[in-house]
């Protein structure tokens, strides 16, 4: 996202040496100076768009993965996908030849598209946190409102805030349009649209990340080192069956042992207790066993949104610090040079996710291998 003050000229090549030098380089130094520069960013572009691009046809193409969560993480993938095509290539362009040269027409897509996209990635890690909150905290009531109808509008309400986000710059850029135009970027003396646009696309996403992953935490902990308890229930063979095939969820269902109840097809005497013994010690080692499965996933699941959150935070954080101090403190300075690097961080968080998600979730983990596999026989 590009939101800067608009008195701030962005040099990259100042990182590495000082404007007295610069006019020393001759023009073959300056030459392959930018040529490595576009070189590593493309390369960070081109991974970005092949991962997301990997992720979405996992999941179009392993049944396994057709679930309302894993929608939700397609459409994280497909906002970051545009990210990669739309944004981030036009900004190599700016960031290498330091001057805008495409116009007023391309430069208005080109902010909305990134405040737009950038906005709707943050947005779909609360979305994401909020189904997994609800499906931790309150599985068996969420489960029956756990649909594909339900996570669209989720992504819905996702880009209508994103656009409502990008949309205001366009309406005070308009009278400028005359204008001759060498840099495209966000100014911002508009106070209020950079406190509207930081805290909704960023400050106010993080705290409720940060709410919903601590409790997120703390439920899951509690079913972790939670212990079943069997006495004085008796699990039936089909409810076990129904329970491992039939939901996605780690929760258990269970009758209550009555005393006397007769036992089908006993004739009427309960059939034999030694028998009946044996059937509820298997079927309750076999719950034992599930919930143990259950609570290594949970973990796991945990664990990964966390480095999720943490990798958002640390790539994110930098830019809209940078951007509401400089928006809000007009006396301040800052190196030129820090805008881009902390925007290209953000972007970076877009290649992030894909990989965390790959690397640290087996079904997709799995998923992925094989059509590596399918692909490699073609």
């Amino acid at each position: 996202m590009d939101l800067v003050n608009s008195s701030d000229e962005f040099f990259l090549i100042n990182a590495t040496v000082s404007p007295t030098t610069l006019e020393s380089w001759d023009d073959a130094s300056l030459l392959s100076l930018q040529i490595s520069i576009s070189a590593m960013l493309a390369i960070v572009t081109l991974a970005t768009a092949l991962s997301n691009a990997f992720v979405i046809a996992t999941i179009f193409l392993t049944r396994k993965l057709h679930t309302p969560a894993n929608f939700l993480i397609g459409s994280l993938a497909a906002t970051d996908l545009l990210v990669s095509i739309l944004v981030m290539p036009i900004s190599i362009v700016y960031t290498v030849s330091k001057t805008w040269t495409l116009g007023q027409i391309v430069c208005d897509i080109w902010l909305s598209s990134d405040i737009t996209f950038c906005t709707a990635s943050i947005l779909h890690l609360c979305v994401i946190a909020l189904d997994r909150y609800w499906a931790i905290t309150d599985a068996l009531e969420y489960s029956k409102h756990r649909t594909m109808r339900r996570a669209a509008l989720m992504i819905g309400v996702v880009w209508v805030i994103s656009v409502s986000i990008s949309l205001p710059p366009l309406f005070w850029r308009q009278a400028k349009a005359h204008e001759e135009l060498t840099e495209c970027m966000v100014n911002t003396d508009q106070i209020f649209y950079t406190l509207y646009s930081t805290f909704g696309a960023f400050y106010v996403p993080t705290v409720l990340l940060m709410i919903l992953y601590g409790r997120i935490y703390v439920a899951a902990r509690s079913r972790i080192f939670k212990t079943p308890a069997t006495s004085g229930k008796r699990f039936t063979a089909a409810q076990l069956i129904q329970n491992s095939a039939g939901s996605s969820l780690c929760s258990l269902n269970s009758t209550s042992n009555q005393e006397g109840h007769p036992h089908p097809g006993g004739g009427g005497g309960g059939g034999s207790p030694l028998f009946t013994n044996s059937v509820k010690v298997k079927l309750a080692d076999s719950v034992l066993e599930r919930k143990r499965l259950c609570a290594a996933r949970e973990k796991k699941a945990t664990k990964t949104l966390g480095i999720i959150l943490g990798a958002f935070i640390v790539c994110w954080l930098p830019f809209f610090v940078f951007t509401l101090v400089m928006g809000v403190c007009k006396d301040c300075w800052f190196h030129p040079v820090l805008f881009d690097v902390f925007t290209w961080l953000g972007y970076l968080n877009s290649l992030i996710n894909p990989v965390i998600y790959t690397a640290f979730n087996d079904d997709f983990k799995q998923a992925f291998h094989k059509l590596i596999k399918f692909k490699r026989c073609y």
